[in-house]
């Protein structure tokens, strides 16, 4: 009997090694090393057999020019969800593989189970469940009132059993609940382990390419909110998709951190309703709801998410501390770039936090990447500190640089129409983002130092 080899696999990049090590060298991280049980190939099977055309239709091994390859666009169809069409970049492809993940009980599997529903009603679609029995599904779809003819199920965890169902089926959408339940008969790890994710992925990704399949698999996260498993994993699937939202929010935020077919910065709106999820088309109305009553620290800007501008509220307190290194907590915010805001304020505004404790808040729990924020948390933390309410009427948008400029941000002129729209009369921008000629009723006032951002107050 052959002797059982093993290997060390780094969770974060999949770097293999011989023998456990505390530092992964391909990455840099530690105590990431985790060991793996490598089967020897039976016999008369070829090294390289099931894997040609991992990336698309059978390869032929022949060199083509870049000139001579055409350039049709694959044709995509739609999920049912126009928000999930917009974060995946206008629809799904035929042929990619897609990973959602979030924490548990975001709506992961509900997300999917009402897009296979509704897609079952025109294309074949197969849903495989590894962590709920079929009545439970079931339940759950008549619970959500799914329409539920048409949709093929199948409680399954093992891989080979999967890929005869769907080489029969050949269903347009494979769903998978989860990537963490499946397993592969020649891998001798557990399921969930480093190989077995990997290996289950690979073997689902390929056949995915092979047979033009929409793959959608369902991700688990850690508690630090990122994919559990390897991160080669997310290095195989054309898309990675993070649903977020906690219990104490109705409302869940569809992120794509990659996608080879559209950009990875569009945002995706849900509302979790009786009924399951329901998009939101129109998110400046959810976050925009305000008291009726002005305080102090609150203000509006404008950030812009994939291809639309999304009008949210920035909340800031400012208290005096009573230790002696006051606190700085940012919600939603980069922590450290306010930081940074705080020492421009002083330098360039003459204005002292350094014995304040100063918190942050997006309110809708949305979380803003950009930069055009800047300006906006600076009046916020001025309201606050000073204890004078701002317009309610106001809106604001614009980065500020450490020489206390302020810099123009991509898609100005939109900023300010979506602005106009939603019944804003007063805003506060970078000189370069000024219109030429004002929407009707808004009062522009553009500003190249934060000193005159301050004075416009």
């Amino acid at each position: 009997m052959a002797k059982a080899k093993s290997a060390f696999v780094c969770t974060e990049c999949g770097a293999e090694y011989r023998k456990w090590q505390g530092q992964c060298t391909g990455c840099g991280e530690w105590n990431t090393l985790s060991e793996v049980r490598l089967t020897p190939a039976r016999p008369g099977a070829s090294s390289g057999a099931g894997r040609s055309g991992y990336a698309g239709g059978v390869s032929s091994r022949e060199v083509v020019d870049l000139s001579a390859v055409d350039l049709t666009e694959v044709p995509r169809f739609s999920s049912t969800f126009g928000e999930f069409d917009r974060v995946l970049g206008g629809g799904l492809v035929p042929g990619s593989a897609v990973l959602l993940g979030g924490n548990p009980g975001a709506g992961k599997s509900t997300l999917l189970l009402q897009t296979a529903c509704k897609l079952a009603q025109s294309k074949q679609a197969l849903y495989v469940t590894g962590e709920e029995s079929l009545s439970q599904v079931a339940m759950r779809a008549h619970r959500l009132q799914l329409p539920t003819q048409g949709l093929k199920m199948l409680a399954e965890t093992s891989v080979e059993t999967i890929l005869g169902v769907a080489e029969r089926e050949r269903p347009a959408v494979l769903i998978i609940d989860s990537i963490q339940t499946m397993h592969l008969e020649d891998i001798a790890s557990a399921p969930g382990g480093v190989a077995q994710v990997r290996e289950s992925a690979a073997a689902l990704t390929r056949f995915a390419k092979q047979t033009n399949t929409v793959l959608l698999l369902v991700g688990h996260v850690t508690k630090d909110g990122t994919l559990a498993g390897p991160k080669v994993l997310e290095h195989m699937i054309d898309a990675s998709l993070l649903l977020e939202g906690g219990a104490d929010s109705r409302f869940r935020t569809l992120r794509g951190q990659k996608n080879r077919f559209g950009a990875v910065n569009e945002l995706g709106v849900f509302a979790m309703l009786e009924h399951g999820l329901k998009e939101v088309k129109n998110p400046s109305a959810i976050f925009l709801s305000r008291s009726e009553e002005q305080s102090p620290g609150s203000l509006v800007m404008v950030v812009w998410e994939g291809t639309r501008p999304i009008l949210v509220e920035v909340q800031a307190l400012l208290d005096e501390s009573a230790l002696g290194n006051p606190r700085r907590v940012a919600v939603g915010l980069d922590h450290n770039r306010l930081a940074m805001l705080l020492a421009v304020l002083h330098r360039h505004g003459g204005l002292f936090t350094g014995d304040q404790d100063v918190f942050l808040n997006v309110v809708g729990g949305v979380k803003v990447l950009e930069t055009s924020a800047d300006l906006a948390v600076l009046l916020a933390v001025v309201s606050s500190l000073q204890a004078r309410p701002l317009p309610k009427e106001l809106v604001v948008f614009g980065e500020v640089g450490l020489a206390g400029e302020i810099r123009p941000v991509p898609s100005g002129q939109e900023r300010i129409v979506e602005a106009a729209k939603h019944g804003f009369t007063r805003a506060i921008v970078p000189k370069s983002n000024a219109p030429k000629q004002a929407p009707k009723g808004m009062e522009v006032i553009a500003v190249t130092k934060l000193s005159e951002a301050l004075e416009a107050l």
